[in-house]
């Protein structure tokens, strides 16, 4: 039964951090290769090893790494070279020497970025060909690119705008100095790289500094007006100068109307950008001694303090997306799919500019909607959340200050310490945000409660400091997410250590900053949803990634309440209760609060009777015989924990079998069974280990009883393909306490030992009976902002209107026609364009991305005439049909919302 395991898994160990302790590839510490050790090497392995300065135990481990993989990739003649090329990364990063630059090891194998990164990831043809360690600097160095490619892409677009090409050229050599300016910039203040946002405010603030001290001949018009002051001209002796310089009246720290300019042409918060210069940008002046002087930047000097930065950091070098490298082409991929998106909405004359989703243009916007949205919300209580406090048996309003004011100055000390020294205040800026949702989701919460419940003292809810602290870690969470974009942090795995600095802010850092519970953290966020209706689309579905997450593995960390609550359950004989298989098909009715689950496991409401109980008549007490107690209370956490955590293990499993198992349908519910087993009856496996690990071992646990040959080899494979995977799933598991190692370690040392005589009942003739499937919807969330069907029509259906900031033109469907209810209308034509959109078979009026093809039929706000579907080419009535449509839709708006308010927010919820 145990599969064969394959050689050691690698060294586990703390990522590769670019420090300024590294040494320069260009310093020869090390000594040279010595060509004289390595004659049983391929000649031309050898000499790329010394174009790039390897030692001699990086030649021989790379080379050892060579052979072990050589028979299992594709290997072509001209391939041979790149591949030599990756093992000697992977090698110098295991072992952290330092040899080249990455830019050193594209140019040496003619490889860009991406397909350096894929190469890479296709050496891992084994279990433990490739380390955690460096898969997680080929993540980083993936995400640093795709930031660095945006930001560039940004650059060059805006600086078209602001200079004036020359026949001398002079304005490239000043673009090309601002460009490494911020380079050195970026580098030197932050110490998290790929921070999207903070890194595009640092650009504004170096084309701030070059605009004013170019030659006003670079400059168009609008940014030539901008300047607030006339300067003089840039001078290429300020050195020889210095006296003169020091006499003359320096100029403001910030320009604030070229500032303000260059915010509102790039959609970007001046007020954030202000003080990104005010702190990060000067100090870097000052370090550059630009401070306090008029004068242009000396090139070369800038360039070389770039070039010192670049060498330390052993990372690519920015200057070649200036140069046009070819390591550091964008894939063709991505540009057309940003070019795809529609200019306009609709024909000239009338539409509205519809600009293309960048990366930094999305982060902009959806920035500017959250502070929008904020705005009106206060940084204390409203009137009507103090009324709620001052209802309460013990007022919590001290207690929520006093801990708002303390998790404040922790969450932006340790955010500084994250992304870099001087961005505390960003931090505040940020946790600021934050605490103006979390008082307006708190006030959404308890209104729900009231209405619920007919009460307002929610004393008992209101003192509960750790309902607080999660409400506030999720509203933190979703500011977060907006500024950093939606990423997560490796699947929760850390293998840094308590003691290293961490540089990455996503999720799960929150957890940690506050020293806040996943199981706990988790009961807050169905709530949360239910109760903003604002939230976007993705950032919806970033919280539901994030209950997924602590769902497949933080929940199960050692410490975790959950591991309490299912001793206590177990304990009391209810471990069958925790969820009834029978169960599983019924649909997860989503009425459970975050009260509920905070204070849950006590709500009387749920008591579990014994079956001679249910024969009482209505005149007996419902109370139980002395002789025999009352079964403890469930626990409402736990069991919709259970309910959901079963219905997220059936949904991946189903997914892996139908990668592997399409041949063998009748095993899905054989493995299901298993693995449903597991989770209830033996919990302790999950302890400190991912929810994904026990699926792969009840798959490969059935098919070797079943005598289907799975490997596990073949098994990681299919897994990788899946959404949201980490390597370290199936590379870093833990066996016993402190010791990891590979999932075939795994499941021979551990999950066989523990489940041998349940596996080998699937082999009798009488194995056990199969777990009932669970009924697994799209997703469990249904977005508030999801368009809603006209009651009466098939075919009609309204939005609500998230912003009065938010025109037609920016809203979605873009490429079909919008009709906003309640605002201007627009020009009398486009009725006539409705009408004819609405009366004729001819779709070409339909304006689809590719602006010719042929239309996709639609599937939103489709006028359904007498029953006939527009999509089948079907004519309507006329004008009138039209115009009653719209009534209709006017008169609904008002009803649909208030008929939502009654359902206490349960229609932004999908059953499942």
């Amino acid at each position: 039964m145990p599969p064969k395991k394959r050689n050691s898994g690698a060294t586990q160990s703390k990522e590769m951090k670019p420090t300024a302790e590294n040494a320069s590839p260009e310093k020869k510490e090390s000594p040279e290769l010595s060509l004289k050790k390595h004659g049983d090497k391929d000649a031309e392995f050898v000499t790329l090893c010394k174009s790039l300065h390897v030692t001699d135990p990086v030649c021989d481990r790379a080379w050892t790494l060579w052979k072990t993989v050589q028979e299992s990739v594709d290997e072509a003649a001209d391939s041979q070279k790149k591949l030599w090329g990756a093992c000697l990364f992977v090698t110098v990063t295991d072992m952290d020497a330092t040899c080249f630059t990455l830019t050193q090891v594209l140019k040496a194998v003619c490889l860009n970025v991406k397909q350096f990164i894929d190469l890479v990831r296709k050496l891992d043809v084994n279990l433990d060909t490739i380390s955690t360690k460096v898969n997680s600097a080929l993540s980083r160095l993936d995400k640093k690119y795709d930031v660095m490619l945006a930001l560039y892409q940004r650059f060059e677009k805006t600086c078209k705008k602001i200079f004036n090409l020359t026949s001398d050229g002079k304005e490239r050599e000043t673009v090309r100095t601002c460009w490494t300016m911020f380079l050195l910039a970026k580098g030197r203040a932050l110490q998290m790289e790929d921070d999207l946002v903070i890194s595009f405010q640092l650009l504004l603030c170096t084309l701030e500094l070059i605009i004013k001290r170019c030659s006003p001949d670079l400059l168009q018009p609008l940014y030539k007006s901008a300047i607030s002051k006339i300067q003089s001209p840039p001078t290429r002796t300020s050195r020889r100068n210095q006296s003169k310089t020091k006499s003359r009246v320096v100029e403001p720290e910030v320009d604030v109307q070229l500032l303000e300019t260059l915010c509102k042409e790039n959609e970007c918060s001046a007020e954030e950008v202000k003080n990104v210069y005010q702190t990060s940008f000067m100090a870097f002046l000052e370090s550059m001694d630009l401070s306090r002087s008029p004068d242009f930047p000396q090139v070369n000097d800038v360039d070389q303090q770039y070039e010192e930065h670049y060498l330390k950091s052993r990372d690519i070098d920015g200057r070649m997306f200036f140069n046009g490298d070819e390591t550091v082409l964008a894939p063709k991929v991505k540009i057309s799919q940003v070019e795809r998106t529609p200019k306009k909405n609709l024909s000239d004359e009338d539409g509205v500019l519809v600009p293309p989703q960048t990366p930094i243009r999305a982060a902009m916007t959806s920035i500017q909607l959250l502070r929008g949205d904020l705005t009106s919300s206060g940084d204390q209580p409203s009137a009507n959340l103090v009324t709620y406090f001052k209802h309460c048996t013990v007022d919590p309003t001290q207690d929520v200050q006093k801990r708002l004011e303390t998790l404040g100055q922790v969450f932006s000390q340790r955010f500084g310490q994250a992304v870099g020294p001087r961005c505390v205040v960003y931090g505040r800026q940020r946790f600021t945000l934050g605490v103006r949702l979390y008082y307006r989701v708190m006030e959404e919460m308890l209104k729900s409660e009231e209405k619920r419940l007919s009460v307002q003292n929610f004393s008992k809810l209101l003192n509960d400091s750790t309902f607080h602290t999660s409400l506030l870690a999720c509203a933190l969470e979703v500011v977060m997410a907006t500024y950093g974009g939606i990423s997560f942090k490796n699947g929760g795995y850390s293998h840094g250590g308590a003691d290293s600095a961490e540089t990455d802010v996503c999720f799960p850092w929150i957890l940690n900053v506050f020293n806040l519970t996943a199981f706990d953290f988790y009961k807050v966020i169905e709530s949360f949803i239910k109760a903003d209706p604002t939230l976007s689309k993705e950032i919806v579905k970033h919280l539901e990634t994030c209950e997924n997450l602590i769902m497949e593995r933080l929940a199960w960390r050692t410490g975790s309440p959950l591991f309490e609550l299912l001793k206590q359950e177990h304990e009391s004989g209810g471990a069958e209760q925790v969820e009834t298989p029978a169960n599983f098909s019924q649909p997860l009715q989503h009425n459970h609060t975050a009260a509920d689950l905070y204070l849950s496991p006590m709500r009387p409401g749920l008591r579990v009777l014994p079956p001679e109980s249910s024969c009482q008549t209505s005149s007996q007490p419902a109370s139980q015989p002395t002789s025999q107690p009352p079964r403890p209370l469930k626990s409402n956490s736990l069991s919709l924990f259970y309910k959901k955590l079963y219905r997220l293990a059936y949904t991946r499993l189903k997914m892996l079998c139908s990668y592997l198992l399409s041949s063998h349908p009748e095993f899905e519910p054989i493995i299901w069974t298993l693995f449903q087993h597991t989770l209830q009856h033996e919990y302790e496996l999950m302890r400190d280990r991912h929810l994904d690990q026990l699926m792969m071992s009840a798959m490969y646990a059935i098919c070797k009883v079943k005598s289907v040959d799975l490997r596990f080899k073949t098994i990681v494979t299919a897994y990788k393909n899946m959404a949201n995977t980490s390597q370290e799933t199936f590379k870093h598991v833990l066996i016993t306490e402190g010791h990891y190692d590979s999932i075939i370690v795994f499941y021979n040392q551990v999950f066989m030992q523990k489940l041998k005589t349940n596996i080998l009942q699937y082999a009798s003739t009488r194995p056990p009976t199969l777990s009932p499937i669970p009924q697994i919807p799209c997703s469990p969330y249904k977005f508030p902002n999801s368009p809603l069907r006209v009651p009466g029509s098939n075919n009609v259906y309204i939005s609500p209107l998230k912003s009065a900031r938010m025109s037609p033109g920016i809203m979605t469907p873009r490429s079909k026609m919008l009709v906003s209810i309640g605002e201007s209308f627009g020009p009398s034509n486009r009725f006539q364009k409705i009408n004819q959109m609405v009366n004729s078979s001819d779709r070409s009026l339909k304006r689809t991305l590719d602006h010719g093809s042929t239309p996709k039929p639609l599937k939103r706000l489709r006028f359904d005439v007498d029953g006939q579907d527009e999509a089948d080419g079907s004519k309507s009535g006329g004008d009138s049909t039209l115009i009653q449509k719209l009534a209709e839709m006017s008169s609904t708006r008002s009803r649909m919302q208030e008929q939502k308010m009654k359902e206490d927010a349960e229609s932004r919820m999908e059953e499942l």
